[in-house]
């Protein structure tokens, strides 16, 4: 999937490198006089690699900030209610969520492949209670390093539009087989953006998206995750509740909340496992 880019200073390229593209963001909110999202650690990492944000990704906007924000507001209860219990962050990149909602008790896996935890392990260390797991978030040993006693919350930020619909589908199965009353939470885009980057989308004059092959209309979320499983115990979904960016973008985000227009942006999932 490098699809032909250079590496950069950080020993990323394809796929890995979409995670400075996050920290970029994420960073960028943090540090604003006005921000409403703050995380230390994604600042400091922000300024100790060496690379070009603007250049390959432009200005920043405060998407990736609103994305964890919103996973940190649902795994916050969550551990409140399973203390002790495990979160899996697959394709953790360099997200410093276990570093802004650690409360003590909970045990945290951070699934990513080798060269992408090589990066995260020069800011990040790991530790008895934030493991590191050098395997890509498909192969599913990474599951026999999860204790399920305690509740088990699987979190995938930026990572499942990367991979097909079957191996999502195969993925959500395992993973809802595995850990009985498992809840998972990931974010989508939808079909129009999907087919804009399979056919090579450039987000600057000098980056490329990854192709995101798999995109999937909001009304058609719930039907296609209880067809592939009778496991299934719930499905909610939310649209990204504000973004900091120029004004179009803010009135399709205002128009998105029509009916058909809705259905076509990019959502965050969370899904429920049935206990038995």
């Amino acid at each position: 999937m490098n699809q032909g880019c250079e590496p950069v200073k950080a020993g990323l390229c394809g796929v890995p490198e979409t995670m400075l593209w996050t920290l970029h963001n994420r960073a960028s909110e943090s540090v604003r006089q006005d921000a409403w999202f703050r995380d230390e650690h994604a600042e400091r990492i922000y300024r100790s690699i060496d690379y070009d944000y603007r250049r390959s990704f432009g200005p920043p906007d405060s998407s990736h900030a609103v994305r964890s924000m919103m996973f940190d507001e649902a795994l916050r209860p969550w551990m409140e209610n399973h203390p002790g219990g495990t979160v899996v962050e697959l394709g953790c990149g360099l997200e410093t969520q276990f570093q802004r909602i650690d409360d003590g008790k909970v045990q945290w896996l951070c699934v990513d492949v080798p060269e992408a935890i090589d990066v995260r392990e020069r800011f990040l260390s790991s530790g008895p209670r934030c493991r590191h797991v050098r395997r890509s978030a498909l192969d599913r040993a990474w599951m026999d390093e999860v204790d399920g006693g305690a509740g088990v919350f699987v979190t995938a930020q930026g990572l499942f539009m990367y991979f097909t619909e079957e191996q999502v589908r195969e993925l959500l199965l395992a993973i809802l087989e595995r850990f009985p009353g498992v809840e998972i939470m990931f974010d989508t885009i939808p079909p129009w953006f999907s087919r804009k980057t399979m056919a090579g989308m450039w987000k600057t004059p000098h980056y490329r998206t990854p192709q995101m092959p798999w995109g999937v209309l909001r009304n058609e979320i719930d039907p296609l995750l209880r067809g592939w499983s009778h496991r299934v115990e719930s499905v909610t979904n939310e649209p990204y509740r504000y973004i900091r960016a120029g004004f179009f973008i803010r009135l399709f985000m205002l128009l998105a909340r029509l009916p058909v227009l809705g259905n076509h942006v990019p959502v965050i999932v969370r899904v429920r496992g049935k206990k038995a």
